[in-house]
Order: C-alpha cells, then sequence, then structure tokens
C-alpha cells in the first residue's frame, strides 16, 4: 500500500514571487472590496511564511503581515477618534502608509529583490 503522507516538495523561486505579488495585488484591491482580498491576501501570507524562511520572499511575507496587523490596531483605535475629528487625519495617514508600503513591495517583488 503506498504512503498518503509524502512531504510536499518546497515551493519554488518563482512560485514564492508569484504568491508575493498575488498578495501585494490582493492587497491593493482590498480598497474596493472592503478589505476581504486584504483578509485572504494576509491569510496566504501566513501560508507561506514557513516556506520562505532564509529566502528573499520571507521579508515579503512578513511586510504583509506587519502591515496587515499595524493598519488594523490603528484603523480600530482612529476610527472612534473620527467624533473629535482627529481620527480623519489618522486615518488618511494610515491609508498613505499601506499604500506605501504595498506599493514599495510589490515593485520590489517584481524585481525580484528582498523588501527591505
Amino acid at each position: 500500500m503506498a504512503d498518503v503522507t509524502q512531504a510536499q516538495p518546497a515551493p519554488t523561486h518563482e512560485s514564492l514571487r508569484g504568491t508575493a505579488i498575488l498578495c501585494y495585488a490582493l492587497f491593493l484591491l482590498g480598497w474596493p472590496t472592503v478589505h476581504i482580498a486584504t483578509v485572504v491576501a494576509v491569510v496566504l501570507a501566513y501560508v507561506q511564511r514557513d516556506a520562505a524562511r532564509g529566502t528573499v520572499w520571507e521579508s515579503h511575507f512578513r511586510n504583509l503581515i506587519e502591515t496587515f496587523w499595524v493598519g488594523l490596531v490603528v484603523a480600530l483605535v482612529a476610527i472612534p477618534l473620527c467624533f473629535v475629528f482627529i481620527g480623519i487625519p489618522i486615518l488618511i495617514g494610515l491609508a498613505v502608509w499601506v499604500l506605501y508600503r504595498t506599493i514599495k513591495g510589490l515593485v520590489r517583488a517584481i524585481d525580484s529583490a528582498a523588501y527591505a
């Protein structure tokens, strides 16, 4: 009887590159989809994070995960502050920061370079 618990082959450089580019594209699609695509991207980044250890793609998946969590926490703090108007500039700054990190990561991923 064949052993069905065979180890999966490690993802290739191109596979990890494609996944990183897809995650960045999903992050950008998150804005018009009420961030449903962003959640899919961060789940994908968590799934690929271990496979990318020790490669240039590790920094990309770390960037995506950190950007998601920092963005979520800052947004949760800023939204109630919108009632006293200080939250609006915080949310605008957060949007610029998230877009910067996402676009920078996408460009670096297309060039096959590490995020940092």
